[in-house]
């Protein structure tokens, strides 16, 4: 998907940058979004012509993030990307560093001091709050849940850190079962969702860290349940909107897309007109928090 901006006056005068995307799974309304923020972003900038060429990985493994990462990487000068942490990941990142491509982490950050800067939510602070909901919002103690999408997203594992760590400091008395894992699908979430809930009737309540919340949303209408759990999802969509509304989802926490791509789009400018770093090792923007009430 390459996009290309244009400014106002000489094009002799005005400078040009190939700046590369990949983001995750292409069929999810929440990257579709993502796409369309970097989009209008790179169509705002107004001190450069910016050629995006914005890219989506099918299947969040190793070989298939890498190849698509250095298919991007080979037609940009900087490069932005959400993918889980792994080593063959971070190793491309390091190889493209060594041959001048700042990396950006996006939404989840990677472990290699290799890349360029982290931009995104304060992802501990979001398992705090979706914890907080829940233990303010139960009428009793008792069992709770949270789905990551993969270990090797950080930002998962952040998420269910600050999730358990708010429970263990502030509530005690609810009980956080182990923790589930959805690959990020709907169709795997669906299923986990219900055998939580057979399993478990007692639940009172369960976190989506990462995606997926299609399954959960579906499982918990399935059940007829609504109101009865209280679910906490990432990202404002269709799908979780109109579940807020119906009382299925209690609260969405959102990633603000237009400010990250904006500032984004600036960082990534400066790094490629600066040789040295320009952005401290993260760029956190505030989350976004949706109720029934304000959406």
């Amino acid at each position: 998907m390459p996009l290309v901006s244009c400014v106002s006056g000489s094009s002799k005068t005005c400078p040009q940058y190939r700046l590369g995307f990949v983001l995750q799974k292409p069929v999810q309304a929440f990257y579709q979004a993502f796409a369309r923020e970097i989009a209008t972003a790179a169509q705002a900038v107004t001190t450069a012509r910016i050629n995006a060429h914005i890219d989506f990985v099918a299947a969040s493994t190793p070989t298939a993030i890498v190849e698509k990462l250095k298919i991007v990487a080979a037609r940009s000068q900087a490069v932005a990307l959400v993918a889980p942490d792994y080593p063959a990941v971070t190793a491309a990142i390091e190889e493209l560093k060594e041959k001048g491509i700042p990396v950006f982490s996006l939404l989840s950050d990677f472990s290699t001091t290799a890349r360029q800067g982290y931009i995104g939510v304060d992802n501990r602070k979001v398992g705090r709050t979706a914890a907080w909901i829940i233990a303010r919002s139960a009428r009793r103690p008792g069992k709770v849940a949270c789905f990551v999408g993969s270990h090797r997203f950080l930002g998962h594992e952040l998420r269910e850190i600050g999730f358990r760590s708010y429970f263990r400091e502030n509530a005690p008395e609810f009980e956080v079962l182990d923790t589930l894992i959805n690959l990020d699908t709907p169709e795997i979430t669906h299923e986990a969702t219900l055998d939580l809930l057979q399993k478990h009737p007692d639940l009172i309540g369960f976190y989506v860290c990462g995606g997926g919340m299609e399954g959960a949303i579906s499982a918990i209408r399935e059940e007829r349940l609504s109101g009865k759990l209280i679910a906490v999802v990432n990202e404002l969509t269709p799908e979780s909107k109109a579940a807020l509304a119906d009382d299925v989802v209690a609260m969405t926490i959102g990633t603000p897309l237009p400010a990250l791509c904006n500032e984004l789009m600036s960082l990534m400018i400066k790094s490629v007109e600066s040789d040295e770093a320009v952005v401290p090792g993260q760029n956190f923007l505030p989350f976004e928090i949706f109720l029934s009430e304000n959406i």
